[in-house]
């Protein structure tokens, strides 16, 4: 169901808007497809920064990781 709303935009978003009607987009397209796109890139960072948290808390993992680097640093060649 689609729903009429009004919206301002400033100057920059007037000229941005501008750049994706000229791909062949109507106005109403380029909202839609750009608010949904910027919908999907915020999850997608919520959804990384939730596993990194998640991993950052995870003992075990974190001792592999330490385990790991130190692993490393000992093969690392002198110099």
């Amino acid at each position: 169901m689609a729903h009429a709303i009004s919206v301002r935009l400033d100057n920059e978003a007037l000229r941005a808007l501008r750049r994706v009607e000229a791909q062949g987009l109507t106005q109403s397209e380029a909202v839609r497809r750009s608010i949904v796109n910027e919908a999907e890139r915020l999850r997608g960072r919520r959804a990384l920064a939730a596993e990194a948290a998640a991993l950052e808390a995870d003992e075990a993992d974190r001792a592999e990781m330490a385990a790991v680097a130190g692993l490393m640093e000992e093969l690392r060649a002198p110099g």
